[in-house]
């Protein structure tokens, strides 16, 4: 989507609002012993009491109303019985649609205590996805986004995973430019004004690659490795970009 009129930025803006509240509700809902499906169904209540829908469900029959991955799942974990427990990470992705705009945003979660390297790759998650983010401006490659987080995720010793991209979003929920890298690329297409976007790296301690898990849906780090995520959803301008994925 090219945000082309006010109203569509404001209508954006709201989905943005909403999304982000939503992922900072079951954030802070987040604790040891509760099931993925209860952390869901938050998620859930919350997006239909703002007349949001969800997009994974809505757009592709996911079976949860948000993704949840834990553990080795990096990735479109489906919300169910399994237990949360201290110690690790749970990332929450959480993407809707509402008045026919869709925004999208996610985070990595510490569970109680984790070890200092896990602290440090969520604390470098987000700079990374932050780093990418500054690069989003009209005039320049989409390979820039990538090419920051390649050389920061390099000079602190991690790794990227190379087939889960950004992509454009707005009035679908993926939509051009589709395939957006966030590690080092020689993409040359150009960002334009008004467009939209996400900006989601996957920096981890050793995985390249997501795989499939055995459910259709999960996907999880090749080779093993800690893996956090941070997304965000902006919209491209001649000067910094709008993220509007903040909650209000």
């Amino acid at each position: 989507m090219t945000i082309t009129h006010e109203d569509d930025l404001d209508g954006l803006r709201e989905i943005g609002r909403i999304v982000a509240e939503v992922l900072r509700a079951m954030g802070r809902a987040l604790e040891p012993g509760m099931t993925t499906a209860e952390l869901d169904a938050i998620g859930a209540e919350l997006l239909e009491r703002e007349g949001a829908v969800s997009a994974p469900r809505s757009c592709y029959g996911f079976p949860g109303a948000t993704c949840i991955s834990t553990g080795d799942v990096i990735a479109h974990g489906i919300p169910g019985p399994e237990v949360i427990c201290a110690g690790g990470l749970v990332n929450i992705d959480v993407s809707a649609s509402k008045n026919g705009f869709f925004a999208d945003t996610g985070a990595s979660f510490r569970v109680g205590e984790v070890p200092a390297s896990l602290r440090r790759l969520c604390t470098d998650g987000r700079r990374a996805c932050q780093i990418g983010i500054a690069q989003v401006r009209a005039g320049r490659p989409i390979g820039a986004i990538g090419n920051a987080i390649g050389q920061f995720a390099a000079g602190r010793g991690y790794s990227l995973i190379r087939n889960l991209a950004s992509h454009g979003t707005g009035r679908a929920l993926h939509e051009y430019p589709e395939e957006i890298p966030t590690w080092p690329s020689r993409d040359r297409r150009q960002i334009t004004e008004g467009l939209v976007l996400t900006v989601e790296p996957f920096l981890s301690r050793g995985g390249r690659w997501a795989e499939e898990g055995g459910d259709g849906w999960s996907l999880m780090a090749s080779p093993r490795a800690a893996c956090v995520q941070y997304e965000h959803t902006v919209v491209a301008t001649r000067g910094r970009p709008i993220t509007v994925t903040l909650p209000g």
